[in-house]
């Protein structure tokens, strides 16, 4: 990084990369259906602005601002004036619906001032008055305000007459901002207790931003559509930052009123920015494959052939990636196929998806192996990463060049990383154990949590609760597989990492959406199922029943059985996984899981906990003789 300063602030860094690019665009945004372009210079000057105006409000040095909104270029320079003032954003979740939720979050973090969108200041009306430290709350957009509210126009107003009288005061606070002051408190989902507020500071940030370029080349002039909530460090350094210092711009998906209208707004943006780069998540990317299959399908039965076939060839020719082609002598003639099969039929699919995109970067749940072959073969990779809000939050990326299918990518440097085992102890390369790391990126602890914080960060290694192990031929590659409490264990006291079969079910299957694996030291393994209701619905319809009819129901069953045993021997995907721990019962879903019911966090990913709480009674019932028969009552009344 082009500073001065071995330990720069996100000040710094920002001043650094405004001065190189100054003139480039930074942030698209579609405002009242055009697409602006905001500069590099601009976007510094818009967060200096809100600066003195938070400062001309009062805002004082390490006081914490809670920042709630749709992804938007208000929300970044928001992020840089509460930061160039010295404070500490809090970002919240637009996401957030429940009142406790919000409550928690304002209120644990002290709070003085809220900033929030249009499509969230009713939220914020509805809890303020229990919110006793919070002085005001400032409207991002120009609508009617109530008692403690202002707009954010009229901040940059304060700000502007800020700097023509008091000038040496911005400067003054801007410049005793250090490396080690917090510069944001992420909080975690709560899924079990109340949710830990993740102290972040400004070195975590930078540091971690060095550590992602050791790993991921960016393009100058790329562009990057963010779909993922930018309270989110992820999005954040991933996103935000990491562009920003490859002179890169990002745009975010226009927002709606609910997160309905944004998912509809996705493909739009996707074909109107037509990006090089796009940050997203697996249940996103399972979403895009089904649409792109859905379309080949009804181009024809020769096209779907040949469709079909040329995944085959190419991934095949892929292999694992980074032995791609190899050995040439035996694959030498899948390459022309490939090219071939490429022009007719996935370089179309790709001009559908803008043309230009160059790969994902995939984050959140883990990614099965299936779908990273798949999006590698029609052309548009999908590099999985790993990390969490606690490490800032990358610890290690697949990127172009330098990947391997089924791994989490390679480890960014510099970073300090083992293998422990449950004594805390070292294990050899290629032992599955807990993923420990230390480096300037690991957070600096658990706001008002110091018990918590000692839990996680011993001697300076920061415990990530996440199995994995180092890749035995190239050690630089780490492979996560799974959370240490997601495992399962049997009766016997085996332990085992559901998360594979998991996604393998979700991703393989088009009558199944989402699964979860259960064994508590029970008797045996059940799997609880979230049905493709259309799709099953118009498999019986062919076969002549009727869905709703209990014998279209039972068939129904009997499909989602007969796709959990082709992972049995003698299935399509025998051998895939255990034996020992594939499902001997079916629940199936009557409520899907959504953000809305908890049982999904903000980025998609499935909340186990929240599930295994919600479904009880029907797990409990699954390990009865009643309940492990397939066509149970239950079972048949949730494909109602």
């Amino acid at each position: 990084m082009a500073t001065d300063n071995k330990r720069p602030t996100i000040i710094d860094f920002v001043n650094t990369y405004a001065a190189r690019f100054a003139d480039l665009t930074f942030l698209r945004e579609k405002v009242d259906g055009v697409w602006t372009e905001t500069s590099f210079a601009a976007t510094r000057e818009r967060g200096r602005t809100l600066a003195a105006g938070f400062m001309s409000l009062g805002l004082g040095k390490g006081d914490k601002v809670a920042l709630i909104s749709e992804g938007r270029n208000e929300w970044i320079f928001c992020e840089l004036g509460i930061l160039h003032a010295g404070a500490v954003n809090v970002p919240l979740s637009f996401k957030l619906e429940s009142d406790q939720d919000l409550l928690f979050r304002i209120n644990h973090s002290d709070s003085r001032f809220v900033i929030a969108s249009e499509s969230q200041i009713a939220k914020v009306r509805r809890v303020i008055d229990r919110c006793p430290a919070v002085e005001k709350v400032i409207v991002i957009d120009d609508i009617d305000l109530q008692d403690k509210e202002m707009h954010l126009k009229d901040i940059y107003a304060m700000g502007e007459e800020f700097i023509k009288d008091r000038a040496a005061e911005l400067e003054e606070r801007i410049a005793s901002v250090g490396p080690d002051d917090y510069a944001n408190i992420s909080y975690t989902s709560g899924t079990t207790a109340d949710p830990k507020g993740i102290l972040l500071t400004h070195r975590n940030y930078t540091a971690n931003v060095e550590q992602c370029r050791s790993v991921v080349k960016i393009g100058e002039g790329w562009t990057m559509l963010i779909i993922l909530p930018l309270d989110h460090c992820f999005a954040h350094v991933a996103g935000f930052y990491v562009m920003m210092s490859y002179g890169g711009s990002i745009a975010t998906v226009p927002g709606g009123k609910n997160a309905v209208t944004m998912l509809k707004n996705i493909p739009i943006a996707i074909n109107e920015v037509r990006p090089e780069v796009m940050l997203s998540v697996p249940a996103l990317s399972r979403s895009f494959r089904k649409s792109f299959e859905g379309a080949i399908k009804k181009k024809g039965p020769k096209v779907e052939k040949l469709y079909e076939f040329g995944l085959k060839n190419a991934i095949a020719y892929n292999r694992e990636y980074y032995n791609a082609g190899k050995p040439c002598w035996k694959l030498w003639w899948r390459k022309p196929v490939k090219s071939v099969i490429d022009k007719l039929v996935f370089s179309k699919i790709r001009e559908g998806f803008g043309g230009r995109l160059k790969f994902f970067v995939g984050g959140g749940a883990l990614l099965d192996i299936e779908l990273q072959r798949y999006f590698c073969a029609i052309g548009m990779p999908i590099f999985q990463g790993y990390g969490l809000s606690e490490a800032t939050p990358v610890i290690c990326a697949n990127s172009m060049g330098h990947a391997r299918f089924g791994s989490s990518g390679r480890i960014v440097e510099p970073l300090d990383l083992k293998i422990c085992d449950e004594d805390g102890n070292s294990l050899p390369v290629g032992e599955t154990g807990e993923i420990v790391i230390r480096g300037e990126n690991v957070m600096a602890g658990y706001w008002k949590n110091p018990e918590s914080t000692a839990k996680t960060i011993v001697d300076g290694w920061l415990h990530t609760g996440d199995r994995g192990y180092l890749c035995k031929e190239n050690p630089r590659y780490l492979y996560v597989t799974g959370r240490f409490k997601s495992l399962l264990i049997s009766s016997d006291g085996e332990k085992y990492s559901p998360e594979g079969f998991e996604d393998s079910l979700a991703d393989g299957s088009k009558y199944i959406e989402a699964s979860v694996l259960y064994n508590n030291q029970s008797p045996y393994t059940v799997v609880l199922v979230v049905p493709n209701k259309p799709v099953l619905a118009e498999t019986v319809q062919k076969q002549g029943l009727d869905p709703q009819s209990v014998e279209g129901r039972k068939a129904q069953l009997q499909i989602l059985q007969d796709e959990v045993d082709s992972y049995r021997a003698g299935g399509r995907h025998a051998g895939l996984f255990p034996e020992k721990w594939l499902p001997a019962a079916i629940i199936v879903a009557d409520t899907p899981f959504t953000e809305q019911n908890g049982m999904l966090n903000t980025t998609a990913k499935m909340v186990r906990g929240k599930v295994e709480k919600f479904y009880a009674d029907r797990i409990e019932y699954a390990m009865t003789p009643d309940g492990k028969q397939l066509m149970n009552e239950k079972n048949i009344k949730s494909l109602e």
